[in-house]
């Protein structure tokens, strides 16, 4: 099996704030098989660790204000262009985050509301036909 999963997940440290998100489940699940590990806001040219980031208004904006939709973009296109030349049979992602989120995501007030909806990347592979799993239901 070939799987693509949220580098934070398998313990990369890539998160916004340094860390890492390292799940045991998603280690067990990833035994013997291929992984591909992808962290679309590093592969957009974001530093770790970087401000934190929502989706405000289908743009991604930093809690300082700044725009940074571009480089979120940027990181989605490259998962995208990952997949298809890897074709991996599942892509695992970490909840709520504004690139990988696949139900939900932060609703752009920093104030820890979440709203319905996938985050940039999560949405872009879903639009592309990729079967795409929330982390919290593996």
């Amino acid at each position: 099996m070939k799987l693509m999963i949220s580098a934070c997940l398998l313990g990369y440290n890539c998160k916004y704030n340094g860390g890492n998100n390292r799940n045991e489940k998603v280690l067990q699940l990833a035994e013997g098989s291929t992984v591909i590990p992808v962290c679309p806001e590093v592969m957009g040219g974001l530093p770790t660790p970087r401000t934190p980031s929502e989706i405000r208004d289908g743009r991604v904006i930093t809690k300082d204000g700044r725009d940074v939709d571009e480089a979120f973009r940027a990181g989605a296109c490259k998962c995208l262009t990952i997949a298809e030349r890897e074709k991996p049979d599942q892509i695992i992602l970490q909840s709520r985050s504004p690139s990988c989120g696949v139900k939900q995501h932060y609703d752009g007030t920093f104030g820890g509301r979440l709203v319905s909806g996938p985050g940039v990347a999560a949405e872009l592979l879903i639009r592309h036909g990729f079967a795409v799993t929330d982390v919290e239901d593996i």
